[in-house]
């Protein structure tokens, strides 16, 4: 499965979100940065996601997944530490 393709699943589950997606074989790195995060803790934020991508896991399509979620203003603080 390519990049755009997991891209489009979960941005099209999680409203208001935008994915980056790297893939390896069928390891997939996700960052999925949004608002619909905000009060949530790890656990609920990755829960999201998994259902977005519930049947390609489940499928054997995307083997492993790991992710880098944040509502907008920790993302902003990610990128100027990242500076």
């Amino acid at each position: 499965m390519e990049a755009a393709q997991v891209k489009t699943l979960i941005e099209s589950a999680i409203a208001d979100s935008q994915a980056d997606v790297e893939v390896q074989g069928n390891s997939y790195r996700v960052t999925v940065v949004g608002d619909c995060f905000e009060g949530l803790n790890a656990v609920k934020k990755q829960q999201l996601v998994y259902r977005a991508l519930g049947d390609q896991i489940a499928d054997g399509t995307i083997h492993a997944v790991t992710m880098q979620l944040y509502t907008v203003a920790e993302w902003q603080k990610a990128k100027k530490l990242m500076l």
